[in-house]
């Protein structure tokens, strides 16, 4: 068995644009900001429910949203969501990024949540 549940929205920004998306959203939802040295491609605003990370990530790429699913095994989460449909994009060893039916992308991440919170929030799955 193992437990998911979704962390996170994350706002996908070209690395140019990234700056002035980050301003953007953190007024249009009042909330103020916060990233890291160790990660500076990832800004977080701090909006909405306490329990789900908005993120405003630089990418070089197109602008999207995406969803990221944390989770205590990565491989049988994976596993569970290729099983209803999704298909594997890219396996980069500790999360993997998947494309829903319709598109969309998810990033299966390991745990990013305070212990308390995932265990109180996240779902239970059968492991295959």
């Amino acid at each position: 068995m193992h437990r998911s549940r979704l962390f996170g929205v994350l706002i996908d920004s070209p690395a140019a644009d990234a700056d002035a998306a980050v301003a953007f959203w953190a007024a249009a939802l009042g909330g103020p900001t916060r990233s890291s040295a160790e990660e500076p491609e990832y800004t977080r605003i701090h909006a909405g429910p306490p329990d789900l990370a908005l993120v405003v990530q630089s990418v070089d790429d197109s602008p999207r949203y995406h969803l990221d699913i944390e989770t205590d095994d990565v491989a049988a989460e994976s596993a569970r969501l290729i099983g209803l449909g999704a298909e594997l994009v890219t396996d980069h060893g500790g999360h993997k990024i998947l494309r829903a039916p319709g598109g969309h992308l998810i990033c299966v991440v390991p745990v990013q949540s305070a212990e308390d919170l995932f265990a109180a929030d996240s779902l239970a799955w059968p492991s295959a």
